[in-house]
């Protein structure tokens, strides 16, 4: 009987082991039945190996590396979740800091263990929390939100435009969530990244902004809105053979879209035409780089 017991005790372990990504804590070993004895003789053996204080690999030490988040996670306790820039490197948009793994602890706690940077956040809510790949860890959009002040622009930028690639968030979407994070540092360089993203002028105050930068690039007026090579173009210089296009949203583009943009693109191309792309930020707020474009595709034209 002894034996049968032990054998479905060793067998519930490894279940719950697998589940966990191989780890399991010493609370979990407690609650399947082993004694700190039976613990202690398994750490001796080699078939626990302790990865933190209270957590342990299961019959090899080498975890891969969900299996040291999870572990990570563990060592902190049942509040404990993957954050920052480990989150972000487990939602597949970021990358984390050698040697630290970023863990949040929704409660106050003041946990110190080499190798993981945990911070005690007891208002994180749990609107904020989900589990990707058995790994209890924070949303992308508080992902973003907690790696804004972290990361330079250009990597921020980058972020936003990998999560938005795997469909985790779109820029509308995540731009009208920030009013929920009204109070986080991060969520004031993120309203100004995608506010470059989602900028859109209505079309009359595009051709107010636009014809006047035209004219100052040396270039006569455009017509607009003109049916060419079977697309209507938003501005268009039949003498110079040059077609201006502005986009909406300078990232999240849907692939219909996207192939929609490069079958016009390569149209008015094998017709002999230049086609330019500006953003409707570009027109409004980039108005030098924008008529320097103008100005010298209009001298090569």
């Amino acid at each position: 009987m002894g034996d049968l017991k032990s054998t479905a005790r060793s067998a519930a372990a490894w279940e719950l082991a697998r589940r966990q990504h191989g780890v399991l804590t010493h609370r979990d070993l407690l609650g399947l039945g082993y004694s700190p004895k039976a613990i202690k003789h398994r750490l001796a053996s080699g078939r626990l190996h302790r990865v933190f204080r209270g957590v342990y690999a299961v019959g090899w030490p080498l975890l891969t590396r969900e299996g040291q988040w999870m572990a990570a996670v563990l060592a902190c306790g049942p509040d404990a979740v993957l954050s920052h820039r480990s989150a972000a490197a487990l939602w597949g948009f970021g990358e984390e800091r050698a040697g630290a793994i970023d863990v949040s602890v929704r409660r106050r706690s003041e946990h110190r263990r080499a190798g993981i940077q945990a911070r005690s956040r007891p208002s994180l809510s749990a609107d904020d929390v989900v589990r990707r790949r058995g790994i209890p860890v924070t949303t992308p959009t508080r992902t973003l939100v907690d790696v804004a002040i972290e990361l330079a622009p250009l990597r921020l930028e980058r972020a936003v435009n990998e999560a938005d690639k795997l469909d985790l968030v779109d820029p509308e979407t995540l731009r009208e969530s920030l009013d929920r994070y009204g109070g986080a540092p991060g969520a004031r360089p993120l309203r100004v990244l995608l506010d470059r993203q989602t900028f859109r002028l209505s079309d009359s105050d595009l051709e107010i902004f636009f014809r006047p930068l035209a004219a100052r690039a040396g270039l006569p007026p455009p017509l607009s809105k003109q049916m060419v090579d079977g697309f209507e173009v938003d501005f268009h210089w039949p003498e110079l053979n040059l077609v201006v296009e502005t986009d909406g949203l300078r990232y999240h583009r849907t692939p219909a879209a996207q192939a929609r943009d490069r079958l016009r693109d390569q149209t008015h191309t094998a017709a002999g035409r230049t086609a330019l792309r500006f953003t409707h930020f570009q027109v409004r707020y980039e108005p030098r780089h924008v008529v320097r474009i103008l100005r010298e595709t209009a001298r090569r034209l």
